[in-house]
C-alpha cells in the first residue's frame, strides 16, 4: 500500500511537471493525487464497485483541489489534472486496444467498455463536485 501511494504522489507530481505547473504547486498536485489513489484502493478492499469506487475518489480529488486553490490562490485546473492521473484507466485501454489487435475481439470489447465507463466515472466525479461547490456558493450569497 505504502508503495502505491508513493508512486501515486510521484506520477502526480511527474504529470504536473508536464503540465508546467507553478513550482510551488508540486507537493500540492502530488498530494492530491496520492490521497485520491488511496481513497480509491480503500474502497476497492471495501469490495466496492471499481466505478463507484472511481466516481467517489474523482469528486474527492477535484474537492480537494477546490480547496487548494482557494488556499494556494490558483485555478482549480492546477490541482484537479494532476490528481486525477492516478485514477485514469490507461492501462485497461492498452489492454482492450492490444486485444483488438490480436483478433481477441469479444475480450478487447469487455476491457474498452470497462474503460469507458471509468472513464466516465471520473468525468462525472469532476462534475457533480462542480456543480454542488456552485450550489454552495449560490446560497451562501
Amino acid at each position: 500500500m505504502i508503495e502505491q501511494l508513493l508512486m501515486s504522489f510521484i506520477a502526480s507530481a511527474a504529470f504536473a511537471i508536464l503540465f508546467n505547473v507553478p513550482r510551488g504547486t508540486l507537493f500540492q498536485c502530488g498530494f492530491v493525487g496520492m490521497l485520491g489513489w488511496f481513497l480509491y484502493i480503500s474502497f476497492l478492499n471495501l469490495a466496492v464497485n471499481p466505478i463507484m469506487a472511481t466516481l467517489v475518489a474523482s469528486f474527492f480529488v477535484t474537492v480537494m483541489s477546490q480547496i487548494f486553490a482557494k488556499v494556494y490562490k490558483t485555478p482549480i485546473i492546477v490541482f484537479s489534472v494532476s490528481g486525477i492521473i492516478p485514477l485514469v484507466p490507461g492501462g485497461l485501454a492498452y489492454d482492450a486496444m492490444r486485444n483488438v489487435v490480436e483478433n481477441h475481439y469479444d475480450l478487447a470489447v469487455q476491457l474498452a467498455a470497462k474503460a469507458f465507463m471509468l472513464s466516465g466515472a471520473i468525468a462525472i466525479g469532476l462534475v457533480f463536485s462542480e456543480v454542488i461547490n456552485h450550489v454552495i456558493r449560490k446560497t451562501r450569497l
